[in-house]
């Protein structure tokens, strides 16, 4: 961890998440109280189904909980109006999506640069940003290409771009390195280690991607969705 005066970057309590499946419920989440410390760069790690996209989609206000409470810094982010809460997300936190999401008929600096755009930034402006964050992340030489003409470790890291440009005071990754070579995913890690992590940021990560677990400050296990493990090393059992 950097620095001594972190803050808390997320708390959950008693988090709970159900579907519907037909007639049945599912709990996917089980209660799951949680703090994450800013200044941290923290993974979320369990097999598939264990409940780690909903937990991550659940502490960004994309979906939300059946019961508890979420604060991401400070602020109950499920008290907040949807207005609020979608100027709140854009303010303060940048996601990267498994399916990367990005809009196909604009080019990469633009997707990129989209944040920026939304936060009211004149265009051109924001994808020179845009194109700034391609240069970090080795791809510049693609901005002014359609997300169908890149490949999808390029789309990717279009998408850590997008998730990166506005600065956001909490990334959150699904998986980001899934798509790279262990060179590139390197490459990506410094640099959300680089933009993410400080006194007042933070940084979690879904990952299953061992080549990149010795970069994490603390792993959290996630089983049946319960937190199992929470430590600075993987249990020796996974």
């Amino acid at each position: 961890m950097s620095g001594q005066n972190t803050t808390t970057a997320i708390r959950t309590r008693g988090v709970t998440r159900d579907f519907s499946a037909g007639q049945n419920t599912i709990t996917v989440l089980h209660g799951i109280d949680l703090e994450v410390q800013s200044g941290e760069l923290t993974y979320l790690v369990g097999e598939s189904g264990s409940g780690k996209t909903t937990l991550i989609s659940i502490m960004c206000g994309i979906l939300w909980p059946t019961q508890g409470e979420v604060e991401v810094f400070g602020t109950d982010i499920y008290a907040l109006s949807d207005t609020e809460l979608v100027n709140f997300r854009l303010q303060n936190i940048g996601f990267i999506f498994q399916q990367y999401n990005l809009i196909p008929s604009i080019d990469a600096a633009s997707n990129a640069a989209v944040p920026l755009i939304a936060q009211g930034m004149d265009r051109k402006h924001a994808r020179e940003r845009g194109v700034a964050m391609l240069e970090k992340l080795n791809i510049a030489d693609q901005a002014d290409k359609l997300p169908n003409q890149l490949s999808g470790g390029q789309q990717q890291r279009v998408a850590i771009a997008r998730a990166l440009v506005h600065e956001p005071r909490l990334v959150v990754c699904d998986e980001p390195t899934a798509a790279l070579d262990a060179k590139s995913g390197r490459r990506v890690m410094d640099l959300l280690r680089e933009v993410g992590v400080a006194e007042d940021r933070s940084v979690i990560i879904v990952t299953h991607d061992n080549r990149i677990f010795d970069l994490a400050d603390r792993i959290l296990v996630l089983e049946d969705g319960r937190i199992t493990h929470d430590g600075t090393d993987m249990p020796e059992d996974h």
